[in-house]
């Protein structure tokens, strides 16, 4: 099975694997608060990347890949490294280009690597990264996918509202219903309705822009956790109302959902 150096090489891109330590491998994953995939999908990642470092690169390029799980990786292209670096808050900041004769295999090219705890590692014959699969297409958020299996991270809904992505603006925009937001770190559950002239989609993007929505719970969550929690929220569809339901039917349904998750007990709906 070949490895991603030499497909690369292969392809034209000038990788200075001959010397040793000079080119370093990213291994890009989530960070705690933010996960580098939706930096990707936002065309963000280049300067993503070069705010993340806090030790001293000291190589000439960087390999970058993305976490996908189940120990695969995608690959985001190969940087060189421009020096001097600025230190500052605890970490180094880098000026990076791309190499050329890349651009068709960024963001298409899946490889296997079992990560250990590193971030960073120094590339070596022995690390392989054996192609998986090569996509038709870049990776990109995918088109809507049916109201019953939206399920949605803070960094990706701040792509889809922030590009407006037809699909989703679409069937969001054009709907009243009662939708879920979890705190994946408790399991706590904010049950909200929609019911506005632009329905879900207007809710989720206040969502994507602040974290809270207006909402009195989420605002406390996110004043004790701090707003880097926002990270942990999770957006899901609970159910969409008919065409002809009156405002006081999605609230009716609002209600019904909150009694059963008891999310005003146990979770982030408040008490009444």
């Amino acid at each position: 099975m070949i490895g991603l150096v030499e497909f690369l090489k292969a392809a034209g891109v000038a990788i200075k694997d001959g010397a040793p330590k000079s080119v370093k491998i990213h291994l890009a994953c989530w960070t705690g608060a933010e996960h580098p995939i939706d930096a990707y999908y936002a065309g963000e990642f280049k300067q993503w990347q070069e705010s993340q470092s806090r030790r001293n690169f000291e190589c000439n390029q960087i390999l970058s890949l993305i976490d996908l799980g189940r120990n695969n990786w995608l690959f985001v292209g190969v940087y060189e490294v421009h020096r001097p670096a600025r230190f500052s808050k605890q970490r180094f900041y880098y000026s990076t280009s791309l190499l050329p004769n890349q651009n068709d295999l960024i963001g298409r090219t899946i490889v296997h690597h079992q990560r250990s705890r590193a971030t960073y590692i120094w590339y070596k014959p022995e690390v392989d990264l054996p192609l998986v699969e090569l996509l038709r297409e870049k990776m990109t958020i995918q088109e809507f996918p049916g109201y019953h299996s939206v399920l949605l991270t803070l960094g990706e809904l701040k792509v889809i509202t922030g590009q407006k992505i037809a699909s989703w603006h679409g069937a969001l925009a054009n709907i009243k219903g009662v939708y879920l937001i979890t705190d994946t770190t408790t399991g706590k559950h904010y049950v909200g309705k929609a019911s506005g002239r632009s329905g879900i989609w207007q809710r989720w993007c206040a969502y994507a822009k602040n974290g809270h929505g207006g909402n009195v719970e989420l605002k406390k969550l996110l004043k004790q956790r701090g707003a880097s929690h926002m990270a942990n929220l999770q957006y899901s569809v609970l159910e969409i109302a008919d065409t002809h339901a009156s405002d006081d039917d999605v609230i009716a349904r609002e209600s019904h959902w909150i009694d059963v998750l008891r999310s005003r007990d146990y979770g982030l709906n408040g008490s009444r």
